[in-house]
């Protein structure tokens, strides 16, 4: 699915502010999720309710709202445990709720976006 797929699904609940499938850096591939961004909060949570566990393209997909990212430590302090790490930050913006499809395993990754 590319982010033009992806905001089509989306675009009948509602005005997508933006939608992107997330891809793999090294083979462009897409990593079976991605991240689409309402106007509206309402439209949003419409979304969720009647997308979430739909077939589209043949595959099931979750949808859910993005939860924000845990803070990471930043950089420096006790170089004993490596020193590395930047700051985490969190988006700001308007109602995210989250696509991703089924794969059957994996690990959880309902904190990124």
């Amino acid at each position: 699915m590319t982010s033009e797929e992806l905001t089509e699904v989306f675009t009948p609940f509602g005005a997508v502010t933006s939608a992107k499938v997330v891809t793999d850096r090294a083979t462009g591939r897409s990593r079976g999720f991605g991240f689409v961004e309402m106007a509206d909060s309402d439209e949003g949570r419409s979304a969720i309710s009647q997308l979430d566990q739909s077939e589209v393209k043949g595959r099931k997909i979750n949808v859910k709202e993005a939860e924000e990212r845990a803070p990471r430590p930043s950089g420096g302090g006790d170089r004993s445990r490596g020193g590395f790490g930047g700051g985490g930050g969190r988006r700001e913006g308007g109602f995210k709720p989250r696509f991703d499809r089924d794969n059957g395993g994996g690990y959880d990754r309902g904190n990124r976006y």
